[in-house]
């Protein structure tokens, strides 16, 4: 499981030019979820995401998480984080879980986020065509991978 952070000042999903998740300062969440991942992989994730410290203290310094700043998350699945572009120039996509495996983690997630964060969490549509419109704040962007545990 692959996550995209991206620190916000606000951000916002439309599905058919209609707004369907809406944050103000918080954490934008781009999700991609590969075969074989499972709600393991999903928990620790939510552990580093929740206390990702990228939000500036009174001295300017990366010091705080997004519950200490009471921000919220938005959170977007995007199987293209699995994409492969090793051959030719039009990626494959073999390495995303299909959806039967995918939603049902990605829900997993969300539901978790929301209970472990105690902070309100946003969505799209999985598998709709969305347009996401965000202030990036910084810009601060950060890649967690569940298979990278550093």
């Amino acid at each position: 499981m692959r996550l995209v952070i991206q620190r916000v000042a606000e951000a916002r999903v439309e599905v058919l030019q209609k707004t369907i998740g809406e944050i103000q300062r918080g954490l934008l969440v781009f999700i991609g979820i590969e075969q074989g991942d499972e709600p393991s992989d999903a928990d620790w994730l939510i552990g580093k995401l929740i206390g990702l410290r990228v939000f500036s203290d009174d001295e300017g310094k990366m010091n705080r998480n997004v519950q200490e700043v009471s921000g919220d998350f938005l959170v977007i699945s995007q199987f293209t984080l699995y994409a492969s572009t090793k051959k030719g120039n039009r990626p494959s996509f073999v390495r995303s879980a299909p959806p039967a495996v995918a939603v049902p983690l990605y829900t997993y997630f969300i539901e978790q986020l929301r209970i472990r964060s105690g902070r309100s969490v946003q969505t799209g549509t999985f598998g709709a065509d969305m347009q996401v419109h965000l202030q990036n704040d910084g810009p601060v962007t950060i890649i967690i991978d569940s298979n990278l545990k550093e």
